[in-house]
This record gives C-alpha cells, sequence and structure tokens, in this order.
C-alpha cells in the first residue's frame, strides 16, 4: 500500500524536487529519489532500522516499503529492539520517549501511518508548493508524520538542514519561500533570540514540549509569525491543532481536533482520541488505553465548543496537603514571566509516608528573579500552589525529543537533599 503509493507520488511529480540534504550538498527530483531506491538490492532483514538525519533515513524508509518489511525509525545511537513475531498486517514500530515510563513498542499497519499523514496534510494545509525543512528528528513519531510521510505520500518536497543551529537555519531559510517549519519550542526560543526568523515561513509548526504563551506572543510580534501548537501522541498521531491566525490567550488550549480525528473525555477525565491513525496495538504486552481505535491518554482534558484545554497529567498532581495541583499550571504561569525561558516542576515528598508532598520548581534563570517569581505566581495561582523549593540553572535542555527530563531533575533533587540530610 504505501509503497504502491510512493510510485504514483514519484511518477505524478517525476521532475520536481523531492528531497534536498544541505549537509551532503545533494538534491533528488522525484524521479531520481525513486530510481535509488529501485537500484538497491532486495533486503533479507525481517526489520529495517533506519537512523540518522540524512538522505539515507529517506531511501531506507522506502526500501523497507518496496520489499514489505517492517520499519522502525531509530534515533541515532540507539539500540535496536527485539521485534518478533508480529501480526503480520504490522508494518511499522515505534518506540515511545519513556518519559513515562520504560520506552514502549507501539504497533501499526500500512493503513495506519497514511491515515495520520493524510490528517495533518489536510489541517495544517501542507501542500507541494510549500516545502519543508527538516530540523527535527526524522525517526521521532514528530518528524516522521511530518515529514517523511507528507514526502513520500503526498509529494511535499523535503529539505534536509545539516544542523538546527541558527546559522545554519537561516542560510537555508534563504534557499528558497514559501517554507513550512515544524520544530520545537526550544528551537523557536533559540531562533527567535538570535533573529533568524524571516517571512519565508508560510507554516510555523511547534510540538513535543508546551509552547509558552510569551514565546509565542513574542515571535508573532516581533515577526508577524503565528506559531501553531499542534498536539500529538507516538501512539495515535496527530490529535489537536492551533488553527488560528493570533497567539493564544491560554496557554492550556492546544486548539482543536485535527481533520478525521474525534476528541473525548473518558470517565475519569482524560483525553481519549479516536482515528483510523490510531495504532492495532503495544507490543509484545496490550494495555486496555491502546485498543479499537482508542487511545486514552495520561492527560486530563477538558473540552468547550471543540477547544481542548490540557489540566496536567492524571498520575503527576502534586498532593499539597490534601489539596492537588497539576505541575503544568504552576509551568504555564511561570512561563508567562518575561525572564523565563525553560522551567519544569515536580513534586516530592515531604514527610516518610510520602501522602504530602512540597511542590520544586528548576527555572533556567538566575537567582536573583526567586521573590518576582514567587510574586508573579502569586498574582495567577493559589498561595499554596507557590513552589517550596527552588533550583536555578544556566540552562534547561530538552532531550532528543523536544523534552524536559523531569524524572532526571527529581532524582538530582533528591540526590541533593540526601547529601545535604
Amino acid at each position: 500500500m504505501l509503497y504502491e503509493r510512493w510510485q504514483s507520488v514519484a511518477a505524478q511529480h517525476r521532475d520536481r524536487h523531492a528531497l534536498r540534504s544541505l549537509g551532503e550538498e545533494r538534491a533528488w527530483t522525484f524521479a531520481e529519489l525513486a530510481a535509488a531506491v529501485d537500484s538497491l538490492p532486495p533486503t533479507d532483514a525481517e526489520v529495517i532500522f533506519p537512523s540518522g538525519g540524512g538522505s539515507s533515513f529517506i531511501v531506507e524508509t522506502l526500501r523497507a516499503w518496496r520489499d514489505e518489511r517492517i520499519l522502525c525509525p531509530l534515533e541515532k545511537g540507539q539500540q535496536p529492539p527485539g521485534i518478533a513475531g508480529l501480526p503480520p498486517e504490522i508494518r511499522h514500530i515505534k518506540t515511545t520517549s519513556g518519559t513515562t515510563g520504560a520506552p514502549r513498542l507501539i504497533a501499526f499497519t500500512e493503513a495506519q501511518m497514511a491515515a495520520d499523514a493524510e490528517n495533518i496534510v489536510a489541517t495544517m494545509g501542507l501542500a507541494p508548493d510549500s516545502p519543508n525543512l527538516g530540523v527535527i528528528s526524522l525517526a521521532h513519531s514528530y518528524g516522521f508524520s511530518n515529514l517523511v510521510l507528507p514526502l513520500a505520500l503526498h509529494g511535499i518536497p523535503l529539505v534536509l538542514a545539516s544542523a538546527p543551529l541558527p546559522e545554519t537555519v537561516r542560510v537555508a531559510l534563504l534557499t528558497g519561500n514559501n517554507w513550512t517549519l515544524p520544530a520545537v519550542p526550544a528551537l523557536w526560543q533559540t531562533w527567535r533570540d538570535t533573529g533568524v526568523i524571516p517571512d519565508k515561513i508560510r507554516v510555523a509548526i511547534s510540538a513535543g514540549a508546551p509552547l509558552p504563551i510569551e514565546l509565542e506572543r513574542s515571535v508573532f510580534r516581533e515577526s508577524g509569525l503565528k506559531i501553531h501548537n499542534f498536539l500529538g501522541s507516538s501512539e495515535c498521531g496527530g490529535i489537536a491543532y492551533d488553527r488560528t491566525n493570533a497567539p493564544r490567550d491560554d496557554a492550556a488550549d492546544v486548539g482543536t481536533a485535527m481533520e478525521n480525528v474525534r476528541v473525548t473525555t473518558a470517565e475519569d477525565g482524560r483525553l481519549s482520541v479516536s482515528s483510523r491513525a490510531v495504532a492495532s496495538t503495544y507490543w509484545p504486552d496490550p494495555e486496555p488505553q491502546l485498543r479499537d481505535g482508542v487511545f486514552v491518554l495520561g492527560d486530563l482534558a477538558e473540552i468547550h465548543d471543540g477547544s481542548i484545554r490540557l489540566l496536567g497529567r492524571a498520575g503527576d498532581r502534586i498532593n499539597v496537603a490534601g489539596r492537588k495541583v497539576s505541575p503544568e499550571s504552576i509551568e504555564r504561569t511561570l512561563l508567562t514571566h518575561p525572564a523565563v525561558t525553560a522551567c519544569l516542576v515536580f513534586g516530592v515528598s515531604a514527610t516518610a509516608t510520602g501522602r504530602n508532598e512540597e511542590i520544586v520548581a528548576v527555572v533556567a534563570g538566575a537567582e536573583e528573579l526567586k521573590e518576582d517569581l514567587k510574586r508573579h505566581l502569586a498574582r495567577a495561582l493559589p498561595a499554596w500552589q507557590t513552589p517550596r523549593h527552588w533550583n536555578f540553572v544556566a540552562e534547561l535542555k530538552p532531550n532528543a525529543r523536544g523534552k524536559l527530563p523531569h524524572a532526571e531533575w527529581r532524582r538530582r533533587f533528591l540526590e541533593s537533599r540526601a547529601n545535604e540530610a
């Protein structure tokens, strides 16, 4: 199915530019890319593991489709997982980020992968005359569905930057017009701070982590560019997209459901997603939150007039003297302070029984901000939601998937407290 679709796309656009790798200083038309794949001998491998950020990732993906092999994209340096005994209809395996536990394998059919690409292209208005600039990981669910699949299944050209560094991106954007640029908040922050955001971007997308309201507003104010917040999950692909043309007023607002996607709230308040793009199952151990075309996230949500507001993860709420608070609500408020570029919040046990917790905030910034940040929070949140402990650091780096490592910083805090005891 996928390879036949690619062959049709390649024939339809045969003389148009398909792929350009700035790091390799090479470019391919659709016909040339198809020929590069056809020239490869059949593979005997049951599973193909493309990795890296160059043209070989694209070629290996198409080769797997051609030879009807299972595809399992990997981050650079990631060890291939053991994969065996899959149902015959499974053709794609994703690995979860592991931010809420050990990484798991997620099994997809070809039709499910194609449906995700269809939803993304239709919702975001992606088009062959608006090439994607690839600066995010091709192996991650976000990059694969927003960059690789639109190229192969919808004829949307892809230009691969050698790195997301400001100067590299600035030079890359000078090579064309009418760009689509999917990125993560940390990259948008860096590009804004270094002044490399030009007027040649048609669609600006941010996913992988919450997009701070102040960042969204400042980019719009300085360049007129609207960054569209995109919510997705490895288990179901795209979920929601902010279609509006002006900055949001509410950081908890993640937009409205993608085309062909239905969202509701489960009985316990968690967000439930139904679509043809939802994965078949976790492998090898199925779980009830992912089955029969439905995925129930760990995020609490409310839906009003189609707009989705995330209220924090169901299992991450901090118990402060019997009252529950979502770390995300505190993080969102901190990020509205103009001096805060990144932060994370978590709870730690305040007693030996663990029945009560204290709030810890890790903030990228100077310690002199502490009292001002307390006042800033007090204007928006109840006093009991002000963090008890503060840790100011030079920077907070997201991981390869654009997420801040809460578990790692919580571990560091607990180790530091144990050393002081």
